[in-house]
């Protein structure tokens, strides 16, 4: 991803928190020599290599998982984005743009088929996104359909080779339009706006 100096951000555990707090992602590879892409949930193992693995699955149907096995893929995991007004500035020869925050990680997918491990990547798929429910549904490895709903499923892992950040917010304007924009996205009332305001404020180069 083409990502100016000013935009960069290259802290892994803030790349790992996005991933973890976006983690519906968009897997994309090639098959057939064209562009393939799945959207789908990941599971992140922080502790896997330098800089993490990538843990999921998709529908057997998918014809995806067929050209996976061995070849690179990209994950990408978009955060909040807002549209910028060159109103909020107040500043002369000023234009629009869009402040956003994406992570794009890369590396070698390993296809996983074997029955064991599948209930493994479902059961603490259902944990994680489980586990800030009011009443938790808790997934039963012993039931009859299980092996059913295995069969309909393929896994796979990726283990991170290489991992980058963008975060575009303002960085490149002086502090003081910086907090201009903070201001206005305050009012915008939508989540994404908001989310962009908080990480304007938690990002490098603000006062």
């Amino acid at each position: 991803m083409y990502i100016p100096p000013a935009f960069v951000e290259s802290d892994l555990g803030k790349l790992h928190d996005h991933i973890t707090k976006h983690s519906f992602g968009l897997l994309i590879s090639q098959a057939d020599g064209q562009p393939f892409a799945t959207h789908v949930p990941f599971l992140l193992d922080r502790a896997a290599g330098p800089n993490g693995a990538l843990v999921g699955h998709v529908a057997r149907a998918n014809p995806h998982w067929r050209s996976l096995a061995g070849e690179t893929a990209l994950a990408v995991f978009s955060g909040p984005h807002a549209y910028i007004s060159p109103t909020w500035y107040e500043a002369e020869n000023t234009v629009p743009t869009w402040n956003y925050s994406a992570v794009h990680a890369y590396g070698r997918v390993e296809i996983i088929e074997d029955s064991a491990t599948l209930l493994g990547i479902v059961q603490e798929t259902v944990r994680v996104y489980e586990q800030n429910m009011p009443k938790p549904w808790t997934f039963d490895g012993s039931a009859v359909f299980v092996e059913r709903l295995l069969a309909q499923i393929v896994g796979f892992r990726i283990v991170i080779d290489r991992i980058e950040g963008k975060w575009k917010l303002n960085q490149n304007h002086p502090a003081e339009r910086r907090e201009k924009v903070i201001r206005a996205l305050d009012g915008q009332g939508d989540e994404n706006s908001q989310g962009i305001a908080d990480l304007m404020r938690n990002t490098k180069g603000m006062s």
